[in-house]
């Protein structure tokens, strides 16, 4: 499929966090940035200010590592999923979309959805630190047997509050069973995108 550059040689990329659905940002690529982007992995755009290929994060250590490229129907956008390695935002922002059309600034990520990975990123950064006074790291430490007693728990305590009627308690309770989920997963190597290809392949059988 040929790409539509316009009459500048450019073509506008939204970039999207691979795992939470996140938008992070807008940039531009040329042929050559595009190129850089497939070759290096890391995603290279067009600087129109400097007039020259710019890696984004090559300064400030947030890089963006590609995951895919794609277009749009009429081939004249592109759509980059990557994985960033900090804030995309100059600002200090996870994203570029951080304010509303007023100009202020919001603090909710969109999608909602994205607090899954963020938390399973956390909980990776936990394991790491073995922190003493890190629940998550003392509960990983514990093992398996530990981890699954207290989903259990969690999982009747959820039931109670369905049975209660308590949507307020309902929400408590399986907010904690998906924290547990998650640290479970992440004992025993399991990513959470697996679970989400799972559900995507069940959708489409």
């Amino acid at each position: 499929m040929e790409l539509q550059y316009g009459a500048d040689g450019l073509i506008p990329a939204i970039v999207q966090h691979a795992r939470s659905g996140e938008v992070l940002m807008l940039g531009y690529m040329n042929e050559a940035a595009l190129a850089a982007t497939r070759d290096s992995g890391w995603v290279t755009f067009w600087s129109r200010s400097r007039a020259a290929l710019w890696r984004k994060g090559e300064t400030s250590g947030n890089l963006l590592r590609c995951v895919a490229v794609r277009t749009d129907c009429d081939a004249d956008a592109l759509l980059v999923l990557a994985e960033p390695a900090g804030p995309t935002c100059h600002t200090g922002a996870p994203s570029c979309f951080h304010r509303d059309v007023a100009g202020d600034v919001l603090d909710e990520r969109v999608p909602a959805i994205s607090m899954v990975p963020r938390l399973a990123d956390v909980i990776a950064a936990r394991a790491a630190s073995g922190a003493a006074d890190s629940y998550t790291a003392r509960l990983l430490a514990a093992g398996v047997d530990r981890i699954a007693r207290k989903i259990g728990e969690e999982a009747a305590e959820v039931i109670i509050a369905a049975k209660n009627h308590d949507t307020r308690e309902l929400t408590w309770e399986l907010a904690d069973l998906w924290y547990h989920a998650l640290v479970l997963q992440h004992q025993q190597g399991l990513a959470p995108e697996a679970v989400w290809h799972e559900l995507r392949r069940r959708h489409g059988a």
